[in-house]
């Protein structure tokens, strides 16, 4: 039989059974994206910049590049909750992968606005003494050189730089933007690794004290490694139990509001225990990226050896997209199992706020008692995530906001106190800064006292919002445990207090670094977002309201 009679059967057969239909193009609505797309967009560029710049205009153009990218996508999520997208507009965009709506733009709000302080801690040049003649950031001079060898001196005395940092930023900026936003499991996933891996890899480059900062980046890596597999099982899992990765869909099986249900899925829909099992493990999963106890013992460590200006923005923008991805399943995916993930929660949520504050009073390492403080910080969350109302979501938008700024302004003061070995995060090393450096000593309480949760701090407006939202959905025994985690929380922000400012300093004290405008401006912003919050938080509390609700 000839070839071409061969083809006219193939096409005979097709047409006679059934007109093979198009494949339709995926139709992107960008305006709805661009947030993301900037920052993605960004990213690339400064790969291209690492490829074809030469070496010492490199620093200045990422830096070009990072800031006005995260400035031009802020003015996107600006341009689209105007346009209201938050609101009434609200939908799902790029045919059902994103959600567009207000929790959305708000948690890309909160990122953007901390990543771009994040960036100027980054580029940081005057905290270190200079070396061979060139100033030096935090960064590794050569990231592969072996720590100590002769290749990384050499790369030292040339005065080399890790630049890449900026790009690398951008990637986990974009995956951040992403994640709470996903509106099926498969972009959740793809987007959780797009952040996670830039972190591993930022974890790593401490320019003093690198075994310290490649340990840390080696666990967090494996351990995000097997919550990331935690999380893919169960979205695999979820997939077998709804027949699909769309919100929306699972959220109808699991309420049994399905239509069309194939002979196939009618099978499995019956089966639970494919659905608490996979539900439970995309909850592990998120509640590691939160830091919440039982899923915490990375956080210490890897707070206290990565980078001080990595561990502030990962503190801060990691949990406001943890969050933000944690309230979607359970709002919007789990509604109708909230019997069951409700309980569960409350465990997690007591033993993580006194868990944190406990363990918090016995650290003597500054990055290590904030490590401690931010996990007791992820339980304070929790109880806003349980009340399961519109109340809920819109005071742990809020805290988030809130939180994230202090946490970058805390840690770009952490910077600032040093020795000769570079950082002084040694807690009997901060006795009497009041007294040698009243300015910065000042900065910090303020820091320590909004952590605390003092009044007119943004803390307090945070704390008084999530607890309130927890005991008017009917979680009053919890919000006892956080008074109580809350007060004994205080006790270790005013014995750092009381250390700075009532102890005699040592003569061989560290010494305050004068820094350039950059760390500046970060700490300024985190003092200012701190005060204004405290004193009048009701114009961000009304904006964190609007923006509550999920679209579905």
């Amino acid at each position: 039989m000839s070839a071409s009679a061969v083809h006219d059967l193939w096409t005979t057969a097709a047409t006679a059974a059934d007109p093979i239909a198009k494949i339709d193009a995926p139709k992107i609505e960008y305006g709805q994206l661009a947030p993301t797309l900037i920052v993605i967009g960004a990213a690339i560029v400064g790969i291209l910049v690492e490829a074809f710049v030469p070496r010492r205009s490199r620093y200045y153009v990422q830096m070009f590049v990072s800031v006005v990218a995260l400035v031009a996508a802020f003015a996107a999520v600006v341009a689209l909750a105007a346009g209201g997208y938050g609101t009434t507009k609200a939908g799902i965009a790029a045919m059902g992968a994103v959600a567009v709506d207000g929790p959305a733009l708000f948690l890309q709000g909160t990122i953007l606005l901390a990543a771009l302080v994040g960036v100027f801690t980054f580029a940081e040049r005057r905290l270190d003494p200079e070396t061979h003649g060139n100033r030096v950031d935090s960064f590794a001079a050569q990231a592969a050189a072996v720590p100590g060898s002769e290749s990384e001196q050499k790369a030292v005395k040339a005065g080399f730089t890790t630049t890449e940092v900026f790009p690398l930023l951008m990637f986990a900026v974009a995956g951040m933007l992403v994640f709470p936003a996903a509106n099926d499991l498969l972009t959740l996933f793809v987007a959780l690794e797009v952040f996670s891996l830039p972190l591993y890899l930022l974890c790593a480059l401490a320019r003093r004290k690198r075994l310290m900062s490649q340990e840390a980046a080696v666990k967090y890596f494996l351990l995000g490694a097997f919550a990331s597999a935690f999380t893919l099982f169960g979205i695999a899992l979820l997939y077998g139990y709804a027949g699909s990765m769309s919100y929306g869909t699972i959220a109808q099986v699991v309420d049994g509001t399905v239509q069309n249900v194939t002979p196939a899925l009618a099978s499995t829909m019956g089966n639970d225990a494919l659905l608490l099992v996979g539900s439970a493990l995309i909850v592990v999963g998120l509640l590691f990226k939160v830091g919440a106890v039982p899923f915490h013992m990375w956080t210490p460590d890897v707070y206290q050896g990565a980078p001080t200006p990595v561990t502030g923005f990962m503190a801060a923008a990691t949990k406001v997209a943890a969050f933000g991805a944690l309230l979607r399943i359970l709002y919007v995916v789990l509604p109708g199992l909230r019997w069951d993930w409700r309980p569960v929660m409350w465990a997690v949520a007591i033993v993580t706020m006194l868990g944190g504050a406990i363990v918090a009073i016995t650290q003597t390492d500054i990055k290590r008692l904030l490590a401690y403080s931010s996990i007791a910080h992820a339980g304070f969350i929790l109880a806003g995530v349980i009340a399961t109302t519109p109340d809920g979501v819109s005071s742990v938008l809020f805290y988030l906001a809130a939180y994230s700024f202090v946490t970058i302004g805390a840690f770009a003061v952490v910077t600032l106190v040093r020795d000769a070995g570079g950082e002084a995060t040694h807690l009997s090393k901060w006795a009497g800064l009041g007294r040698r450096s009243p300015l910065v000593a000042a900065v910090f309480a303020v820091f320590l006292l909004a952590f605390a949760g003092i009044p007119l701090t943004s803390g307090f407006a945070g704390k008084f919002a999530v607890f309130k939202a927890a005991a008017e959905g009917g979680a009053a025994p919890l919000v006892v445990v956080g008074v109580i985690s809350s007060a004994i929380a205080a006790f270790f922000y005013i014995r750092v207090i009381v250390l700075m400012f009532f102890s005699e300093p040592r003569p061989e004290g560290p010494t305050v670094a004068v820094p350039s405008p950059l760390t500046m401006t970060a700490i300024g912003v985190g003092v200012a977002v701190t005060v204004v919050l405290g004193v009048a938080p009701q114009y961000f509390l009304d904006l964190a309201g609007q923006a509550g609700v999920f679209v579905r």
